[in-house]
């Protein structure tokens, strides 16, 4: 229920989806997250690419970062994420609550106090001179901690960002947000709709992120949006009372949970795909660890001596099941897909597992432009993958 829920019930294919297909699957989701690491792909282009197979990640930036025909904004939702287009006026609220310094980090929100004025006037040069970065304020200021070597003029767009007042207009180069007023950005029919209060918007979030998972908790619902605790029980209880949700109890769960009554539950999902490690899948590793017995966290902040996986590790979905663990690393310079480490989960079939993966992990480097596949020695299905790529290939 939770992976048809989650899109992984249509059919993948080979041959590239249109930009329809993808904007589908977004839609069924609710969300990107979007995360600054590089190492195989940037985290956004994987969920689609996960539920579909191929399509032209060209499309997704247009669509996202271009200056036309924008279908997705950028917003903090569950971390930093980009959301359909529609989905604005259900977060106006946090919005608001940003412009009254809450609901985002203390420091930024001290900076906003205390340069209040110079915030004005970074607005004001927006306001005239955008579309622009950070670094072409005419006075961006000096880089200091502890805001990531943040600039003033940085600091202070990054809150005009939280406020709603500016978005991004256009990502550059390495990734760079462009941005520009809010107003200039959001198309005018949504920019101009019926902003709902936020007991509303939180009710509206939850019946998405309900329809996203499926079944799931109270912490599960509150954590795919990240909305307040209170707000949320509150909303759950009358979306209960009115029959929009199904309280249910789930065997070995704690916590009681919530069933979508829309949701499907089909005999069994033959998904395979590798998913990003901020796939709205596994993002929330309690969740991931109660659905599927795999206890995840990511290890790139781990001293490489102390990793069990490796740095850049991508759980393997096959047949209804995560049973691999595959670190990845895309050496775009010399045109092939590293695999340092793969390591099979308990009771999982090797020798079908590295026979899937190794199917994958060629669709996976011809999507991403690469010519070859080189097998580290790293973990327990390295022997019966290595084999299995000879055939694949």
């Amino acid at each position: 229920m939770a992976l048809v829920a989650q899109g992984f019930g249509v059919r993948r294919t080979r041959q590239p989806s249109a930009w329809a297909r993808v904007a589908r699957a977004v839609e069924t989701m609710g969300l990107l997250q979007i995360d600054s690491v590089n190492v195989l792909i940037r985290s956004h282009y994987l969920p689609a690419y996960s539920r579909l197979g191929p399509y032209d990640r060209s499309a997704l930036d247009r669509r996202a970062f271009g200056f036309k025909r924008k279908a997705m904004f950028e917003y903090w939702a569950h971390e930093a994420s980009l959301l359909p287009m529609a989905l604005h006026p259900l977060f106006r609220w946090r919005m608001a609550r940003a412009q009254r310094h809450a609901g985002i980090y203390s420091g930024l929100a001290r900076f906003a106090r205390e340069k209040r004025g110079f915030v004005r006037e970074v607005l004001a040069e927006v306001r005239v001179g955008g579309p622009l970065t950070a670094r072409e304020l005419s006075r961006p200021g000096a880089r200091k901690g502890p805001w990531w070597g943040w600039t003033d003029g940085k600091a202070a767009l990054e809150y005009l960002f939280w406020t709603g007042e500016v978005t991004t207009a256009a990502r550059r180069g390495g990734f760079e947000r462009v941005y520009d007023l809010s107003e200039r950005v959001i198309p005018p029919a949504v920019w101009n709709a019926p902003e709902p209060d936020e007991a509303e918007a939180v009710r509206e979030l939850l019946r998405l992120a309900a329809r996203a998972l499926g079944v799931a908790t109270e912490t599960d619902l509150r954590d795919y949006f990240r909305l307040p605790v209170a707000a949320t029980r509150m909303a759950l209880g009358e979306l209960a009372e009115a029959g929009e949700l199904m309280p249910v109890d789930i065997k070995g769960w704690r916590q009681g949970a919530y069933l979508d009554p829309q949701a499907r539950c089909p005999g069994q999902v033959s998904a395979t795909a590798l998913l990003s490690p901020f796939d709205p899948l596994v993002w929330a590793r309690a969740r991931a660890e109660r659905l599927f017995d795999f206890k995840y966290r990511i290890e790139i902040y781990t001293p490489a001596a102390k990793r069990q996986y490796g740095y850049y590790v991508l759980p393997f979905l096959h047949r209804g099941r995560l049973v691999a663990r595959v670190d990845l690393k895309a050496e775009r310079a010399k045109g092939r897909l590293r695999v340092p480490a793969v390591h099979l989960e308990p009771r999982c079939d090797p020798g079908a597992t590295a026979e899937a993966l190794a199917g994958e992990l060629v669709m996976l480097a011809a999507w991403l432009g690469l010519d070859d596949i080189v097998l580290g020695r790293r973990g327990n299905l390295a022997t019966n993958l290595r084999a299995a790529l000879k055939h694949a290939n």
